[in-house]
């Protein structure tokens, strides 16, 4: 009898903390928002390596493709973050705790990252290779600061 009880309260409890996330997040489970997060971040970065290809001169400055480049770079920067939510600190992912402990610095750290992705896009616009590389600069620099604190190696 008490292990029939104590089995209907834990499913019970699973399904309240399920029916929670759900109500409160865009991602029917929390896998979906790891997988939609890390889909988000990997062609963030495939772009943002193109342009640091062009930054650090191993390729050469092409205005038009740093602004197409950059221009991705900025809408993909809005993107990850609602799928950071509570209860998504699961499955394979580099997401270090920190980031649910230390939420507010998390939050700015992303908004950081947004600003800088939005100055990119200006300069590379601007078709001035080296205002788009002092942009560029300063947005690596959010990124690794955000990876240094929020991201496993």
């Amino acid at each position: 009898m008490k292990k029939t009880i104590l089995t209907l309260l834990a499913v019970s409890a699973a399904a309240i903390s399920i029916s929670a996330f759900a109500q409160s997040s865009p991602f029917a489970k929390p896998e979906d928002a790891v997988k939609y997060r890390k889909a988000a971040l990997t062609v963030t970065a495939a772009h943002f390596g193109r342009l640091g290809a062009m930054a650090q001169g191993k390729v050469p400055f092409d205005a038009k493709a740093a602004a197409e480049n950059a221009d991705i770079v900025a809408n993909m920067s809005k993107l990850p973050w609602a799928a950071f939510g509570e209860g998504t600190d699961v499955g394979e992912t580099k997401a270090k705790p920190e980031i649910w402990k230390q939420n507010a610095k998390f939050k700015e750290a992303s908004e950081k990252f947004q600003a800088e992705a939005t100055k990119l896009a200006a300069a590379a616009k601007s078709g001035k290779e080296d205002t788009f590389k002092t942009a560029f600069s300063a947005t690596a620099g959010t990124c690794k600061s955000c990876h240094d604190d929020f991201r496993a190696k």
